[in-house]
């Protein structure tokens, strides 16, 4: 019995199977250490990403090309005429071609978006209505994922128009409701101690008072620009407002409420 397992393991057909899916798996793999190394030799962040981007397709083009090499070894072991087969595929892929036109526009797309630089992994990006970070990108889809966790997956062939918030400086700008006995003066200069405050966060490239943007019935809403880093605008606003709203206190200005005032008329 022990030579007849024996026998079994030695033949050809298995040892060389196991050798080839070996084979294939070893070199796929030192494959990722060595686009790793291509990651990390990025000079700084955003270097990085787009080089990111680039290993994750080449990377899925590589296990492709593995596999349907594999593939053929094996069959050349039992004795396929894998030249004929190799032939063949040509006028197979004609057709193929054909039958998967949607996929092939995803692959050149895919490859458009990154040459293009339209985004990268970790950008944020928005797509129509919804806006996320950019967390894979692959020959077929592009996966979004929304700050909330949810999870859109697009074909790369209907990606035609994308908002990308990575690439530039990020500018966003906050009202602030002042109640109206506060005099200006005051104002200004409480809201310069926040500016001065605001500019010091590592994300902030820039912050200014713009003054009053609008007279509403219970408020007077004062204006202030922000610059920062893009994909942190989201964090930043929630910042900036806690900075403002502590200098509030501490100078006792109010923040008003909607307030309906009632008149009693005289009697006739």
């Amino acid at each position: 019995m022990y030579e007849q397992i024996i026998k079994f393991i030695t033949k050809k057909e298995i040892y060389g199977i196991i050798f080839i899916v070996c084979l294939g798996f070893i070199i796929y793999k030192f494959s990722g250490v060595i686009f790793e190394k291509i990651i990390n030799s990025g000079k700084n962040e955003l270097e990085k990403k787009r080089r990111n981007t680039i290993v994750k397709l080449f990377q899925n083009i590589f296990k492709y090309i593995v596999f349907v090499i594999i593939l053929l070894l094996i069959l050349e072991l039992y004795g396929v005429n894998t030249k004929s087969l190799i032939a063949g595929l040509g006028v197979l892929g004609a057709v193929l071609g054909l039958a998967l036109q949607d996929t092939i526009k995803d692959l050149i797309n895919g490859i458009t978006i990154i040459l293009e630089n339209f985004y990268i992994v970790g950008d944020t990006i928005t797509y129509g209505t919804f806006t996320g970070e950019v967390i894979d990108l692959g020959l077929k889809t592009t996966k979004i994922k929304a700050l909330s966790g949810e999870v859109m997956i697009v074909s790369n062939r209907n990606i035609f128009e994308i908002i990308n918030l990575s690439q530039q400086t990020a500018c966003f700008t906050l009202l602030i409701p002042t109640a109206y006995k506060h005099k200006m003066e005051q104002i200004e200069t409480v809201m310069q101690e926040a500016i001065d405050q605001i500019k010091k966060l590592k994300e902030i490239k820039n912050a200014v008072f713009l003054g009053i943007e609008t007279l509403d019935n219970s408020s007077i809403n004062y204006a202030v620009r922000v610059w920062c880093k893009r994909g942190t605008q989201w964090d930043m606003k929630r910042v900036v407002l806690k900075i403002i709203k502590a200098k509030y206190d501490e100078h006792n200005i109010e923040v008003p409420y909607p307030q309906i005032e009632v008149h009693n008329g005289k009697k006739v």
